[in-house]
């Protein structure tokens, strides 16, 4: 079913970041299992999910806001994006024979070479920092663990409060935007064990949304499930190409044209 500080051990080292990136692969499953740094929190709270109101919504900090409008993306990233697109392969999905999460690597691995890798937070936890706001974080884990925090969901534009915790974390789960199951079956068999576990860790393809959109989409690329959230269809899109470019995968038919059209009323 997807971002990070002064309080995490070893400071994240800055990343180039291509500029389709700059405006922020089975779909992914439930993310609440790969808490770690501590055994969670006796829960006493229950998780609680309320629509926002344009007109009441809290105004977002500098660290993190609330999903960029359509009119907002720069052209200069929708053009990006469309250029990506144009060289992206054309193929038909592969078979997914061979598929298992374990082929991406050690769940929410710190152990990567992308952005925040070895900083000493696994990366869910990194996620997490990255996208929610007035969070509490666990003591004695170098500032790694979240206990609780807000999100506004990207992708239904929901607020929702989280609990660390048996039963609540399921409430905010990290997806994969290019899911894992999707890459498989578009070329990352071919990539090396390494640079498939940098693929599911990296924060530039992890957003922290709903879990019940995330149950939602499962491991379906642009043809087949796109945000409830239209304002937000532009970034997630050009987050997937930048992501199936910079990975070497390919995309079918269907999803290239779903993702033309979408950038095509971006601007």
């Amino acid at each position: 079913m997807s971002g990070k500080r002064g309080l995490v051990r070893g400071a994240a080292r800055p990343a180039a970041v291509a500029a389709v990136i700059a405006i922020g692969v089975t779909g992914c499953t439930s993310m609440s299992g790969g808490d770690s740094g501590a055994s969670a929190p006796t829960v006493t709270r229950t998780v609680t999910v309320t629509k926002v109101v344009t007109s009441t919504a809290p105004a977002p900090t500098a660290r993190t806001s609330a999903p960029a409008s359509v009119s907002t993306l720069p052209k200069a990233t929708v053009a990006h994006a469309q250029e990506l697109l144009a060289k992206l392969p054309v193929k038909g999905r592969a078979p997914k024979t061979g598929y298992d999460r374990k082929e991406f690597g050690v769940r929410w691995s710190d152990d990567v070479t992308v952005q925040l890798g070895h900083n000493g937070c696994d990366t869910r936890n990194d996620i997490l920092r990255r996208d929610l706001t007035d969070r509490t974080l666990k003591p004695n884990t170098h500032g790694c663990v979240v206990l609780t925090g807000v999100l506004v969901d990207p992708y239904t534009r929901t607020r929702i409060t989280f609990q660390r915790g048996v039963g609540t974390s399921n409430a905010i789960q990290i997806d994969h935007v290019v899911a894992l199951s999707d890459a498989w079956q578009k070329g990352a068999q071919q990539l090396t064990p390494e640079r498939r576990q940098d693929l599911a860790n990296d924060p530039r393809n992890l957003l922290a949304v709903s879990g019940s959109a995330n149950a939602q989409k499962r491991d379906g690329d642009a043809a087949t499930w796109l945000p409830k959230n239209k304002s937000y269809r532009c970034t997630y899109v050009a987050k997937q190409v930048a992501v199936k470019a910079d990975y070497h995968l390919w995309v079918t038919k269907a999803e290239k044209e779903a993702m033309a059209r979408v950038l095509s009323n971006c601007s």
